[in-house]
């Protein structure tokens, strides 16, 4: 069976025996946690380092890591030292430097809680720089994808400044204002469709040969045009 320690230990990994009835086992075990200016508060970035972790290490190696909230925790079989070792150095060192590490686009998206829409928008229109590229080739195929990625430190100060209220703010009247410069221009081509059809009847009726003048057949009558 395997021994979960309940103290965090940082620093130093355990070498633990605990008698069972049937058997004694030892384990190696050794937990890391993840800074809040890595995580962002976010459970999806929390798992994307876990995974960066597990990219990181060995084949054999990367299902000894578990996530279990904001805490990595490494667990071998003592006859596994130099492995466990070895894991706990890679592991030791993306902790490290986790807050560096580029946000993916889910992970963007749960940091502030914006939709994918928005995020395509924003980073259209510039609001959302982003740091770069990365392709992947996603499990299991041989198609790959590029997306955006962008620089954790911006995340943290859009997220710290409140700027998705601003630019949802933003993003609200510039579509009232698109709305009401809709319904203008509609309402100036209705009144410019409508003058040009009654300056077309106008014109017809003056160039109608059988149009006559007021009086005219009383003209006539008098034989003035005999």
């Amino acid at each position: 069976m395997l021994l979960r320690r309940v103290e965090e230990d940082r620093g130093t990994s355990h070498l633990k025996r605990m008698p069972n009835k049937q058997k004694t086992e030892i384990e190696l075990l050794k937990t890391w946690a993840l800074p809040t200016a890595a995580t962002l508060g976010s459970a999806v970035r929390a798992k994307g380092i876990l995974q960066e972790i597990q990219a990181r290490l060995s084949a054999s190696s990367k299902k000894s890591v578990i996530l279990e909230g904001t805490e990595v925790t490494l667990v071998m079989p003592a006859r596994e030292k130099a492995a466990f070792n070895a894991a706990a150095a890679v592991i030791a060192r993306t902790v490290a430097e986790a807050d560096t590490l580029p946000v993916i686009p889910r992970e963007i998206q749960d940091i502030l809680t914006i939709k994918t829409s928005e995020r395509h928008r924003w980073l259209a229109d510039g609001r959302l720089p982003s740091a770069g590229t990365r392709t992947v080739r996603l499990a299991g195929r041989a198609r790959k994808i590029t997306f955006h990625v962008f620089d954790p430190k911006v995340v943290e100060d859009l997220l710290d400044r409140g700027a998705v209220d601003e630019w949802r703010e933003e993003d609200a009247e510039a579509k009232a204002e698109k709305r009401r410069r809709a319904a203008y221009q509609a309402k100036l081509t209705r009144s410019l469709k409508k003058a040009g059809k009654q300056k077309k009847a106008a014109r017809e009726k003056t160039e109608d040969p059988d149009a006559k003048l007021a009086g005219w057949d009383a003209f006539d009558l008098d034989g003035l045009l005999r």
